[in-house]
């Protein structure tokens, strides 16, 4: 399934219940370093909306497509190097600010579904805020990471000077951002900013075996407990941990926790109803 700006790929895989899919939307301007603008973020948002209202999408997988090899000047690879600055030129707060209030970045945030950024080559600016947006970040030795508004007289604005923070901590969070600088695959290992570094001709099995596993869980606990963690980013952790009780407590009352018990004790694999 092929859209303007976004790709969209379906993967079967076995689940219960039946006919679940991991989706890879791949961003597709190449040509540009797939880099972020208006209309791409616009096909996001609508991916977005109707994942979250199909069952049959347990998995996300965000990818950039890979330019030509065989061109006369090939482009260096990129998950997506930023945001398109030729729309920013002449820009005012007012003309800007309708853009930042609905974006991509806080779609794909706000899925209850799980999300894993595929990360390659170049991932700046809005390249690093979007998969900062996705849950998992699975990188290639060659991905490079790094917030360089600073050196446009501007900051981060797709949530990257708060979600970074939240990630790496206010120390390599402020550096990233104060300097400009890139980070290799392997810092971003070592501050936690991805989950996983491989070579580049094993990322996409590397992330296909991670989502493959989620896809296998309950989808309804597998949204319950993406609900949970996320509640430890907003709250205090005396009713983080309050929270995490009721959830826990009101699973008992959903026939997937039976199911699932059941199937352990009995030695099987569990069968999923999805709710």
């Amino acid at each position: 399934m092929t859209g303007h700006l976004v790709t969209v790929d379906r993967i079967e895989t076995p689940s219960f219940p039946e006919g679940g899919h991991i989706e890879i939307w791949s961003l597709n301007r190449p040509n540009r370093l797939n880099a972020l603008n208006r209309d791409m973020h616009e096909e996001l948002i609508g991916l977005c909306e109707r994942a979250e209202s199909d069952d049959s999408t347990r998995v996300v997988v965000i990818a950039g497509t890979e330019p030509e090899k065989n061109a006369d000047r090939p482009k260096p690879v990129a998950f997506a190097a930023g945001a398109d600055i030729t729309e920013f030129s002449g820009q005012s707060s007012e003309d800007v600010r309708p853009f930042f209030e609905r974006n991509a970045w806080e779609g794909v945030w706000n899925l209850s579904k799980p999300t894993i950024a595929m990360v390659d080559g170049f991932a700046l600016g809005g390249g690093t805020e979007l998969a900062l947006s996705c849950d998992m970040r699975i990188a290639s030795t060659r991905a490079k990471f790094g917030q360089p508004e600073i050196n446009l007289g501007l900051i981060p604005g797709g949530g990257g000077t708060q979600r970074l923070t939240s990630l790496v901590g206010y120390g390599a969070a402020i550096e990233m951002v104060l300097t400009g600088d890139m980070v290799s695959a392997q810092r971003a290992l070592e501050i936690g900013l991805v989950n996983k570094v491989v070579p580049p001709e094993d990322l996409r099995d590397s992330t296909l075996e991670i989502a493959r596993n989620i896809a296998s869980k309950s989808p309804y606990t597998i949204k319950v407990a993406k609900r949970a963690i996320r509640a430890a980013l907003d709250l205090p952790l005396s009713q983080g941990i309050l929270a995490e009780r009721s959830e826990f407590v009101a699973l008992f009352d959903t026939e997937d926790a039976s199911i699932g018990v059941e199937a352990f004790l009995s030695k099987k694999e569990p069968e999923w109803v999805g709710r």
